[in-house]
């Protein structure tokens, strides 16, 4: 579906009413489901801007290969809050027999998203556009917005919505100019051929140790490698893996506060009552965002510094079926992860890049690829966002884990008042809230945007 040119307003004099124009900024995970939301109401008229020719899958999922698998389990990863097995049933009538506790590949995940897309958008008819491009620039316009792409094109409406995905990983320090420019260091794994070109005779460093680190690792030993994969943080740690089967839910008793120390007294009883791990981190995701939020700002200051890495590392978790894999790489020696602290980067005389840690002695790499997941905001915010933030409609949010916004999702300004008709929803609400980049936490800001949209209202053109 393409987009028409603009509407433009009726004659003068005459009254009309008309349905409301949302526009989406973002056909990944985030902007499908909005748009799926969005379109269930025949009093919204939606445009989608994404230069994806096919929304749903984006970077997750569109980029996955096949030994890429999901890190929840099917029943978590429905597009319906209220239905848990709704991709169970999706997988089964389309030739994917799994059960609910089953780790689905990242791309057949992606034909579920692009799915549900589309039954969506056929259901909507012309109530739905899909324009094929990037947005550049979100301006006001009037009572609305016109958002502008790099088509040239011009879509007014009287709410945006910002649903661009988590930014690109940051720029390490210590990487000269001349190596962050050469062909050796991929600062974007995730990049259409990012590591086609990486070397299998030669050894390689990830920087970072988290999930990304462990897919981009996957990706390279398939069929085999004559050089180790080197995996290098600050701490080394691995995510771990989720159990065979799901532990029973626990209810703790989490106590809220501004200070964290009353919280982890009760996660180290819960630990010592012999309570499954799994079930601990669990429990506190669900109510992590209320965690979160209840914290004073050195509270939240010092788990970053202090508790966060280990967070991750419990609550992302590899599938077992990845896990076991990762274990039999180290085996082989094939895959070796450390920890230490990065200085520098710069090319090696005879080609690839020398890296220095601390304490060691300088090493040779055939390439060196960032893992370390998404950078900090504004970081490489793209141009809509960028814009917005030079003018003051946005500002950082806490942390610069993202952009702020109010619990709905309303952006504020850089005088922290709402913009009335500008949302966010996805990955760059972190920081107001803890939990903001998996699906269900996806899904459950869709699902209080759309309650919390206006209804349209008449207007005179």
């Amino acid at each position: 579906m393409t987009s028409t040119a603009v509407r433009r307003p009726a004659a003068a004099g005459r009254s009309r009413a008309r349905s409301g124009v949302i526009a989406i900024v973002g056909g990944g995970c985030a902007g499908a489901l909005v748009a799926r939301a969005v379109l269930r109401d025949p009093n919204w008229r939606t445009v989608l801007i994404s230069p994806e020719p096919e929304a749903g899958r984006g970077v997750a999922y569109g980029a996955a290969e096949p030994w890429h698998v999901l890190n929840s389990r099917a029943a978590a990863m429905s597009v319906e809050s209220g239905d848990p097995l709704h991709l169970v049933r999706w997988c089964r009538a389309h030739g994917t027999p799994i059960a609910p506790t089953d780790f689905l590949p990242r791309a057949r995940y992606g034909d579920y998203l692009a799915d549900q897309f589309a039954e969506a958008a056929a259901a909507a008819g012309d109530r739905l556009r899909h324009r094929a491009a990037s947005a550049t620039e979100v301006r006001p316009d009037g009572a609305g917005y016109l958002v502008c792409d790099d088509s040239g094109a011009e879509t007014r409406a009287d709410h945006v919505v910002l649903a661009v995905g988590s930014l690109p990983p940051h720029r390490p320090a210590g990487v000269s100019d001349t190596a962050y420019r050469s062909a050796e260091f991929v600062a974007d794994p995730w990049s259409r051929g990012a590591l086609d070109a990486v070397p299998t005779d030669e050894p390689v460093l990830l920087l970072g140790t988290g999930l990304t680190a462990v897919d981009v690792a996957l990706t390279l030993t398939v069929g085999g490698r004559r050089a180790p994969v080197e995996a290098l943080s600050r701490r080394g740690l691995l995510p771990l893996a989720h159990p065979g089967l799901p532990a029973p839910a626990v209810p703790l008793g989490l106590p809220s506060g501004r200070d964290l120390r009353p919280l982890l007294r009760r996660l180290r009883e819960a630990a010592a009552a012999g309570i499954d791990w799994t079930a601990i981190v669990d429990d506190v995701r669900v109510h992590a965002d209320r965690l979160w939020a209840g914290l004073d700002t050195a509270a939240q200051e010092r788990f970053l510094r202090h508790a966060a890495r280990f967070w991750e590392v419990h609550r992302h978790r590899m599938a077992p079926p990845v896990a076991a894999r990762v274990a039999d790489l180290r085996r082989q020696g094939v895959l070796r992860v450390r920890a230490g602290r990065l200085r520098s980067i710069v090319p090696h005389s005879r080609g690839g890049l020398t890296v220095h840690v601390d304490g060691e002695e300088p090493r040779r790499y055939g390439a060196v690829i960032t893992c370390t997941g998404p950078g900090s905001f504004p970081g490489a915010a793209p141009p809509p966002l960028a814009g917005m933030l030079a003018d003051g409609r946005l500002r950082p949010g806490p942390h610069a884990l993202g952009a702020d916004a109010d619990a709905d999702g309303r952006l504020l300004d850089a005088r922290g008042r709402v913009q009335p008709g500008l949302w966010l929803v996805g990955p760059l609400r972190r920081g107001r809230l803890w939990e903001a980049t998996a699906v269900p936490e996806i899904r459950a800001q869709v699902d209080r945007l759309v309650a919390a949209l206006p209804a349209p209202v008449s207007s005179s053109g």
